[in-house]
């Protein structure tokens, strides 16, 4: 047995059993036919090669087959797993390994927020490379005396001969004259080698260069000569474009390049004879002609430019060089006809001329060039413009059989209908030209029909604009989709300023989608923005007879009619809406401010009567509570403030309303009772702490206040009010760090409060409001409209006009609703802007409405001020914020 003998070979090693045990592992190995030490591998083991010597038959590779559709069987079965196990090897190693991008992404994507201004303020990175850092030694080589001698008898002007040539007789040359290095030699040898490298690059069967030369088109129109080196790169770039024109004289680009580094070198004179002789090597190439007119002399360019078209007569661009080259227009146009005699069909041409040309000859001229141009839709389109009402028609029939797939001639078709007052014929050459288009094969893309209705808006066609939208928007559009599609492509219309189109839009939506209420109030936008009060009332009258019980619109109908001083008009769409909706408290509500705000409390008294006998919500007792209070009966407020709360002890307002009263009456110890009382029914509400706080304040000092605020603070964390509150308590009493420590711990407890950063940059130190408003922009939103005024205002007493403007507009654009920060704005124009500027921010505060502001709400909500307008409220705010800025500034000094 093989096993027997490779265990017996074992044991009887040479060491063991000499001579003899080689000799028996020979015998063995010749009748096995192999040897086996010569066979091991240190993978396989003695096997390999075991059957190297056996026949490879077909069963063998069936066997194999089999083998390898099992192996690739069980490899599929692993693969998922194999690759699930390297995708989570490859998250783990990046995720302990992360690229330095994937470190710096989120600081990358804050440099977005970064404007103008903080870009110019970031300071160059030097160059710290060790590269430059290493001390540079320069080495200098003494020029030889062979150049210098060779230099100086070459500048050397010699007016006789040497003497020792005299006695020479002339013949020879002096040894003492001759240098050592030939210089002369060595620059023919230079030129010598550069003509032997320009041979071998020639292609020695066909004769034509292998280097390129339309690249050196491009680069001698940068060549300047500046310098001795520049110069002797334009002697090789001569010799180099030697060989381009004399090994292919007939490729033109050569011919270009040579002439234009002619004339780069200054050798002008060089450069026209250079060109002439490509125009003669190249006489149907109109790029040579176009070149040697150019290099040419004024007087001369004519007889170039004519030889050119003699030998060309169909280049269009000669004919219009030579047209370019003429005086006047006269002369200009008879070579442009000229050359339409030759090029008939050539629409640059034709434009040319026709440009030329005034109404009457340019109207022949176009019906000459629709013929000879017959798929040119322009040209129909021109001479359509050019010609009457009744000849256009015709034009434009005969345009439509020439081009059918053309949309711009029904487009102009409808345009011209539309410009000659034929308006009901617009929508039908629309509705057509679809038809025909569709027939003949043509994608309607809405798209490119929309751009086409928003340039007949521009050109002043109304009519063709809404017959395109009405017959193209629904095109391509699934029928859940057309809802959102159209509103967005309305409201991208009224973005870029085509607002007949978002028009047309909403018209057409408005038809599928009659009782959508969004898309109602969308349109009535679009009108209150850019129609006329007319307009929105008439689609605002057919709103509510689609959709009846959308207050929104029955409200909006009788505010505009109220702003427009129609309180009639205003006062009946209230009826008409009552008697749509019977139940709504939002109409009833409605109807008392139209009332109150035009001097009617008796009416506005009796509206809130009804509405609370038929079960009024909190509001409509609250409202019947500030009705009494202006009118001054006190006793019928606390009677009305009371009932309330037994009906709702959960409302706020209506504790705080109380309160006051009784606070303005003198009855603090039965204000402060309230107030606590209200805290156990509404504990969460942050302005009844804020009343408590400051009526302790007053009665009972500071410890008092603090004690109450920070009660409030436990009762509701992390509010940035009632810290604030805290914080500008202590700065009142004079404990400065006090409130810094406090500042610090809200801070850290509400990190993101705008407000609370603002009070920070206001109590910092000057030296540090920089570092602070940075702290703040990073913290907060980069949109935080606090933040943003309080940087404002720092720019404002460093005297930073503009950049102050910019940001207080920005600060009233993140939230017009607030109105401090719209008294703060009109403030600054007052001392910095003009006129204008004064008066815009009045009337785009006006147009806002603010209702919101520390400031602002204390004199708005103020007895005194119910019924006066935004302008006055704004004026007034204006005056307690200067009086606040004059007592810090005494405080300061």
């Amino acid at each position: 047995m093989p096993g027997r003998q490779l265990r017996g070979r074992g044991w009887c090693g040479p060491g063991k059993g000499g001579k003899g045990g080689e000799d028996e592992d020979e015998d063995e190995n010749e009748e096995k036919g192999y040897d086996e030490n010569q066979k091991f591998d240190e993978f396989e083991g003695n096997d390999v090669g075991l059957f190297a010597s056996a026949e490879y038959d077909e069963d063998d590779r069936e066997a194999d087959a089999v083998w390898e559709e099992i192996d690739k069987r069980m490899d599929s079965r692993r693969k998922d797993r194999r690759e699930a196990r390297l995708k989570e090897e490859i998250e783990k190693y990046r995720a302990s390994n992360p690229k330095i991008t994937e470190q710096f992404a989120d600081l990358k994507r804050k440099l977005v927020t970064l404007s103008a201004e903080e870009w110019e303020t970031i300071p160059d990175i030097g160059d710290y490379s060790l590269r430059n850092k290493k001390k540079r030694f320069e080495s200098f080589v003494p020029v030889p005396d062979t150049l210098l001698e060779k230099a100086r008898q070459e500048q050397e002007h010699v007016t006789a001969l040497d003497p020792k040539s005299r006695a020479a007789g002339g013949a020879e040359t002096p040894w003492g004259q001759t240098p050592v290095t030939d210089l002369t030699a060595v620059g023919e040898g230079r030129g010598t080698v550069l003509s032997l490298k320009l041979d071998r690059l020639s292609d020695s069967v066909s004769g034509l260069t292998v280097v390129d030369p339309k690249g050196y088109l491009t680069d001698l129109k940068s060549m300047k000569i500046t310098s001795d080196a520049e110069i002797s790169d334009i002697k090789k770039a001569r010799l180099l474009l030697k060989s381009v024109t004399q090994t292919n004289p007939k490729h033109p680009p050569g011919w270009i390049a040579a002439a234009r580094l002619e004339e780069v070198a200054g050798k002008i004179q060089a450069a026209r004879l250079l060109i002439q002789k490509g125009c003669e090597e190249c006489p149907t190439n109109e790029d040579v002609w176009l070149e040697a007119c150019r290099l040419s002399n004024p007087d001369e360019a004519k007889g170039v430019i004519a030889k050119g078209v003699k030998r060309i007569p169909n280049s269009v661009k000669l004919w219009m060089q030579a047209a370019k080259l003429e005086n006047d227009d006269f002369t200009k146009r008879k070579v442009l006809l000229k050359g339409l005699e030759h090029i008939p069909d050539s629409v640059r041409l034709w434009k040319a001329a026709v440009e030329l040309c005034n109404e009457e000859d340019a109207r022949t001229l176009l019906g000459r060039a629709v013929e000879c141009c017959p798929l040119h839709v322009e040209l129909w389109l021109a001479f359509a413009r050019l010609e009457t009402y009744e000849n256009a028609r015709k034009v434009l029939n005969r345009a439509r059989e020439k081009l059918p797939k053309e949309p711009a001639i029904w487009i102009t078709a409808a345009k011209l209908e539309e410009a000659n007052g034929n308006t009901p014929m617009v929508g039908k050459l629309i509705e057509r030209g679809i038809r025909a288009l569709q027939r003949e094969g043509v994608v309607i893309d809405r798209e490119e029909w929309m751009k086409e209705a928003e340039a007949a808006e521009r050109a002043g066609s109304v009519a063709t604009c809404q017959a395109i939208i009405k017959n193209t928007i629904g095109i391509g559009v699934e029928e859940e989709d057309r809802k959102r599609t159209w509103v967005a492509d309305a409201e991208e219309c009224k973005k870029r300023g085509s607002i007949e189109t978002a028009r047309a839009i909403y018209a057409h939506a408005l038809t599928v989608f009659l009782t959508k209420k969004s898309i109602w109030l969308k349109a009535a936008q679009l009108e209150k923005s850019h129609g006329t009060r007319e307009s929105l009332d008439a689609l605002l009258r057919k709103a509510v007879t689609y959709r009846p019980q959308a207050e929104v619109l029955w409200l909006m109908g009788a505010k505009e009619k109220w702003l427009a001083g129609d309180v009639p008009s205003a006062r009946a769409i209230l009826q008409e809406a009552y008697a749509a909706i019977p139940n709504s408290e939002e109409i009833w509500l409605a109807a008392f401010k139209l009332e109150f705000e035009n001097h009617e409390p008796e009416r506005a008294r009796m509206l809130l009567a009804k509405a609370r006998e038929r079960g009024g919500t909190e509001r409509v007792w609250m409202k019947s509570a500030i009705v009494e209070r202006e009118l001054g009966n006190i006793e019928e407020e606390r009677k009305l403030l009371d009932e309330g709360l037994q009906r709702f002890p959960s409302f706020f307002k209506l504790w705080l309303m109380l309160g006051q009263l009784e606070e303005r009456l003198g009855n603090l110890d039965k204000a402060k009772e309230i107030y606590e009382a209200g805290l156990k029914s509404c504990p969460s509400h942050v302005p009844l702490w804020l009343s408590l706080a400051n009526l302790e304040e007053k009665t009972n000092g500071l410890s008092k206040a603090r004690a109450v605020l920070t009660m409030a603070r436990k009762k509701n964390p992390k509010n940035p009010e009632l810290w604030l509150a805290a914080i500008r308590a202590e700065s009142r009493h004079g404990n400065n760090k006090e409130a810094d420590n406090l500042m610090a711990k809200a801070l850290q407890e509400c990190p993101t409060s705008g407000i609370l950063w603002a009070a920070s940059i206001e109590m910092a130190p000057r030296a540090q409001h920089k570092s602070k408003s940075a702290d703040a922009i990073k913290k907060c939103s980069p949109h935080d409209p606090h933040v943003t005024t309080a940087v404002a205002k720092l720019f404002w007493r460093e005297r930073k006009v503009d950049k102050a403007r910019s940001w207080l507009n920005r600060a009233v654009t993140l939230a017009p609703d607030i109105g401090d920060f719209w008294a703060y704005y009109y403030k600054f124009e007052l001392q910095h802007g003009t006129d204008e500027d004064q008066k815009d921010v009045l009337k785009r505060c006006i147009a806002a409405e603010p209702k919101h502001g520390e400031k602002w709400q204390t004199i708005s909500k103020a007895v005194e001020n119910s019924h006066q307008p935004t302008e006055a409220i704004l004026k007034k705010v204006v005056v307690v914020l200067g009086k606040e800025e004059s007592a810090s500034e005494n405080n300061d000094h």
